[in-house]
């Protein structure tokens, strides 16, 4: 069992690792350099954790479960699909506005790890948790009865990444967040009944004219 001394001190190094990730990537930040951030030494962060592979992990362990968190308040707290997809926007505004581009790349590259971590959160928790979203709508009348569950919830897991392909989107020309919100919108837009693309303008206070 983890002292609350340890407790403390790993949390304030995963909290300031996670940060230095999300301003300037994975591969970018060393064990040096959280050590220098952190005004500690290096063998103190050795006292602590093994390696950056293990720093690394926890901190993305740590982050997917505050994720999971809030996602669990928003299904809990809204009113219908369509709000729940809507606070699930308002989490990707804070999520993706402070995350490197090269973050999803150097996980899969240098990370395995770490990299297998977000995929099985990916493919279980949140593949379910898209799932049991599309099939709420549906029975609301938000979402068109005909659609293939399966295969929406999977594209949606696929849509997730896509603003990170540095191939689609160099970061250099294309920020993140606006392309995720870009994608998030398409996809509900997509998935929408008529009953649902009124609600979608009432929420985001568009008059179309029909």
């Amino acid at each position: 069992m983890e002292t609350a001394e340890k407790t403390e001190a790993k949390d304030k190094i995963l909290q300031a690792a996670f940060e230095m990730f999300c301003q300037r990537g994975i591969k970018s930040v060393s064990m040096d350099d959280i050590a220098q951030h952190l005004s500690m030494s290096k063998k103190t962060l050795y006292k602590w954790f093994r390696n950056k592979d293990q720093v690394i992990y926890e901190a993305i362990e740590g982050f997917l479960g505050s994720v999971q968190q809030d996602c669990e308040c928003f299904i809990e707290t809204s009113g219908n699909a369509i709000e729940e997809l809507f606070q699930i926007v308002d989490l990707s505004k804070r999520v993706f506005s402070n995350m490197h581009p090269s973050i999803f790349y150097d996980l899969q590259k240098y990370h395995p790890d770490s990299w297998n971590l977000w995929m099985q959160h990916k493919n279980a928790y949140i593949l379910e948790k898209v799932r049991e979203n599309i099939l709420r709508g549906m029975k609301e009348g938000l979402f068109r009865r005909d659609l293939d569950v399966e295969v929406m919830a999977r594209m949606r897991l696929v849509l997730i990444e896509l603003p990170f392909n540095q191939l689609v989107f160099p970061p250099h020309q294309y920020d993140a967040r606006r392309v995720q919100l870009a994608v998030l919108e398409h996809y509900m837009l997509g998935i929408a009944t008529l009953k649902g693309h009124k609600l979608i303008n009432e929420l985001k206070h568009i008059t179309e004219e029909e």
